[in-house]
């Protein structure tokens, strides 16, 4: 089974008030749940002029306490920027405040400027985040970190866009939260022989009419890239490949397309979560509550039924 979720990054529009918008956020989450929202998760990034979410875990936190049934997730959070053993911390409220529904996705960033920020070594940062994901289970497990969290063991991603981090994922047993079939070799050699799983973005928006919503969707989308140039020297290089190219589609396209770009992938191992983003920030409201039916009502049930490998029968 696939859940269907929702990546929140929090973004303050010119405009607007940063309450509203997380209230407004987190009502829309509520409102999903109901409609059968499976999970949510969100990002971090630090020292954006529009708010960029910077604090994961409370985020999820939030959320958490706002619903009763969907997984929350981080996607992540940057783990060489926090020492081991706040992250197990802050990891263990947010499982115990959701009863047990918490998705630890964790990375090792890629910004100089923001580990820099908190002192951290840029170049050591793989090395500190495969240190804390060994760590985790045995901090919690000999009460040197308490309360102990929910969920034993605690579901853990890494968030990783090359071989080096998906090798380190298989290595620590985590899922890996990157779709792209050229991972799967290094991720399966990590894993060597252990089982896997796959999750993370689908990168669409579903609207009724997608030739009408482009003119505002591609002025967020432009605004949400710019943001990205102060905050690093190597930004503007960086983000054109930090996500896949944004897809604005009617519910049912979306559908054929996700299940698609799916089938290369789960002949290794299950994808078990995609999302989307829920907005891009500053986008209409009925615009951003459209997309967000169709991802409950169409695209959730369009993807319940297991996706048949490539090549395997249909």
């Amino acid at each position: 089974m696939t859940r269907v979720g929702l990546y929140l990054d929090l973004r303050i529009p010119p405009g607007t008030r940063g309450g509203d918008v997380y209230a407004r956020t987190l009502d829309r989450v509520a409102d999903a749940e109901r409609r059968g929202l499976e999970a949510v998760w969100v990002t971090e990034h630090h020292g954006f002029a529009d708010g960029y979410l910077p604090a994961p875990l409370t985020a999820t936190a939030a959320i958490a306490a706002r619903t009763r049934t969907l997984r929350v997730g981080t996607a992540v959070v940057i783990g060489p920027m926090v020492p081991v053993t706040t992250l197990a911390e802050q990891a263990a409220v947010v499982d115990l405040i959701s009863g047990g529904r918490l998705e630890l996705g964790v990375g090792a960033g890629w910004s100089a400027a923001e580990l820099a920020r908190v002192g951290a070594d840029h170049r050591a940062r793989y090395a500190t985040l495969e240190d804390q994901l060994r760590r985790l289970p045995g901090l919690w497990a000999d009460g040197t970190v308490t309360p102990a969290p929910v969920q034993d063991p605690l579901p853990t991603w890494v968030g990783a866009r090359g071989p080096r981090g998906a090798r380190l994922a298989g290595r620590v047993g985590a899922g890996l939260l990157w779709l792209d079939p050229a991972l799967l070799a290094p991720y399966a050699e990590g894993l060597d022989g252990r089982e896997g799983r796959l999750g993370g973005l689908v990168n669409v928006l579903l609207a009724d009419d997608p030739d009408a919503a482009k003119a505002e969707v591609r002025a967020a989308a432009a605004r949400n890239r710019a943001s990205y140039s102060g905050n690093d020297d190597a930004a503007p290089a960086k983000t054109d490949a930090t996500f896949p190219k944004l897809r604005i589609l009617t519910a049912d396209d979306a559908v054929a397309t996700i299940r698609e770009q799916l089938a290369p992938l789960v002949g290794s191992f299950p994808v078990t979560d995609v999302f989307c983003f829920a907005d891009l920030g500053g986008l209409p409201s009925d615009l951003v509550d459209r997309h967000l039916e169709l991802v409950t009502d169409v695209l959730r049930p369009g993807l319940a039924d297991p996706v048949p490998a490539l090549g395997g029968p249909s």
